[in-house]
């Protein structure tokens, strides 16, 4: 089998191996109908997504190109930034608040990107506060601190 399209190809794969993890871990739970969906019908159908998608990029990546590409190259700083968002996030989320917290999120993975801009890192701040705030505060009443501690009035 010859590789055409070598990042197509690894994300595939990447995109099976996600999809058998998700589809493994959920059969352990009642999966249900889709009229009566049980706790593992979500992460199965996510997972059964992730893996035909990841299929499809494997087979695409391996016929449909006139030139062969050299394989990926492997950049760790926006594999670190990205990542290390995600647990900054997790440990501040408490004792910063929801606004201070996605606000970080945004511009610390917003660094993984070679043409970063302060003015466009903020602008997609806002936007994800807000979008947080209506979905997660106002519909779902998410039980999380808005506002840090110190501002909050608990100690």
């Amino acid at each position: 089998m010859r590789i055409r399209r070598s990042k197509d190809f690894v994300a595939g794969i990447m995109f099976l191996f996600f999809g058998a993890v998700a589809i493994f871990f959920s059969v352990k739970y009642q999966i249900g109908t889709a009229a009566r969906m049980g706790p593992g019908y979500f992460p199965f159908a996510l997972g059964l997504l992730l893996a035909v998608l990841g299929s499809g990029l494997v087979i695409t990546s391996s016929i449909a190109a006139k030139e062969r590409q050299a394989p990926p190259s492997w950049q760790f700083k926006p594999l670190v930034l990205i990542l290390s968002s995600v647990v900054i996030f997790s440990l501040i989320l408490r004792p910063l608040g929801l606004l201070l917290s996605t606000v970080t999120l945004v511009v610390t993975a917003s660094y993984a990107n070679l043409e970063f801009r302060w003015k466009e890192a903020v602008l997609n701040a806002a936007v994800l506060v807000g979008i947080v705030l209506l979905v997660f505060v106002y519909f779902l009443h998410f039980q999380v601190p808005i506002w840090p501690w110190f501002l909050s009035g608990r100690i």
